[in-house]
Protein backbone atom coordinates (compact mmCIF):
# COMPACT_ATOMS: atom_id res chain seq x y z
CA UNK A 1 0.00 0.00 0.00
CA UNK A 2 1.30 3.60 -1.15
CA UNK A 3 1.22 6.56 1.26
CA UNK A 4 -1.35 7.65 -0.84
CA UNK A 5 -3.96 5.00 -0.21
CA UNK A 6 -3.26 4.73 3.10
CA UNK A 7 -3.82 8.43 3.72
CA UNK A 8 -6.96 8.11 1.75
CA UNK A 9 -7.95 4.86 3.77
CA UNK A 10 -7.80 6.31 6.70
CA UNK A 11 -9.61 9.31 6.04
CA UNK A 12 -12.45 7.53 4.94
CA UNK A 13 -11.88 5.56 8.50
CA UNK A 14 -12.30 8.75 9.98
CA UNK A 15 -14.89 9.87 8.38
CA UNK A 16 -16.92 6.52 9.46
CA UNK A 17 -15.64 6.83 12.96
CA UNK A 18 -17.28 10.58 13.21
CA UNK A 19 -20.61 8.85 11.64
CA UNK A 20 -20.70 6.72 15.18
CA UNK A 21 -22.43 7.45 18.80
CA UNK A 22 -20.09 9.33 20.48
CA UNK A 23 -19.24 6.40 23.38
CA UNK A 24 -17.64 4.14 20.50
CA UNK A 25 -16.90 7.48 18.35
CA UNK A 26 -14.16 8.30 20.91
CA UNK A 27 -12.41 4.93 21.51
CA UNK A 28 -11.98 4.63 17.79
CA UNK A 29 -10.69 8.02 17.26
CA UNK A 30 -8.34 7.08 19.94
CA UNK A 31 -7.15 4.49 17.99
CA UNK A 32 -7.04 6.20 14.61
CA UNK A 33 -5.10 9.11 15.80
CA UNK A 34 -2.12 6.53 17.54
CA UNK A 35 -2.33 4.76 13.71
CA UNK A 36 -1.71 7.82 12.08
CA UNK A 37 0.73 8.93 14.52
CA UNK A 38 2.65 5.52 14.30
CA UNK A 39 2.61 5.49 10.16
CA UNK A 40 4.44 8.90 10.48
CA UNK A 41 7.00 7.64 13.03
CA UNK A 42 7.67 4.51 10.90
CA UNK A 43 7.84 6.87 7.72
CA UNK A 44 10.70 8.81 9.88
CA UNK A 45 12.25 5.56 10.83
CA UNK A 46 12.39 4.91 7.15
CA UNK A 47 14.06 8.04 5.84
CA UNK A 48 16.53 7.58 8.65
CA UNK A 49 17.72 4.20 7.41
CA UNK A 50 17.91 5.61 4.47
CA UNK A 51 19.94 7.88 5.24
CA UNK A 52 22.16 6.03 7.31
CA UNK A 53 22.44 3.15 4.47
CA UNK A 54 22.99 5.91 2.12
CA UNK A 55 25.89 7.22 4.33
CA UNK A 56 27.15 3.34 4.85
CA UNK A 57 27.14 2.86 0.86
CA UNK A 58 29.26 6.22 0.67
CA UNK A 59 31.99 4.82 3.67
CA UNK A 60 32.57 1.35 1.56
CA UNK A 61 33.17 3.29 -1.90
CA UNK A 62 35.55 5.72 0.13
CA UNK A 63 37.12 2.59 2.22
CA UNK A 64 37.52 0.90 -1.40
CA UNK A 65 39.21 3.45 -2.98
CA UNK A 66 41.38 3.79 -0.35
CA UNK A 67 42.26 0.20 -0.21
CA UNK A 68 42.69 0.19 -3.80
CA UNK A 69 45.38 3.65 -3.38
CA UNK A 70 47.25 1.47 -0.56
CA UNK A 71 47.44 -1.52 -2.45
CA UNK A 72 48.70 0.70 -5.98
CA UNK A 73 51.35 2.47 -3.22
CA UNK A 74 52.53 -1.17 -1.83
CA UNK A 75 53.02 -2.64 -5.39
CA UNK A 76 54.87 0.64 -6.28
CA UNK A 77 56.91 0.28 -3.13
CA UNK A 78 57.66 -2.92 -3.28
CA UNK A 79 59.31 -2.78 -6.80
CA UNK A 80 61.67 0.06 -5.60
CA UNK A 81 63.13 -2.00 -2.76
CA UNK A 82 63.33 -4.65 -5.32
CA UNK A 83 65.34 -2.60 -7.72
CA UNK A 84 67.40 -0.65 -5.33
CA UNK A 85 68.29 -4.08 -3.33
CA UNK A 86 69.26 -5.79 -6.92
CA UNK A 87 71.38 -2.70 -7.52
CA UNK A 88 73.42 -2.95 -4.28
CA UNK A 89 74.35 -7.03 -4.44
Amino acid sequence: MNEETFQRKLAELVAEIGTLPASEREKLQLLADQTKARHKQLKETVSNLQESIDFLRLSIKYLLFDLEATRRENAYLRKMMEGGSGQQE
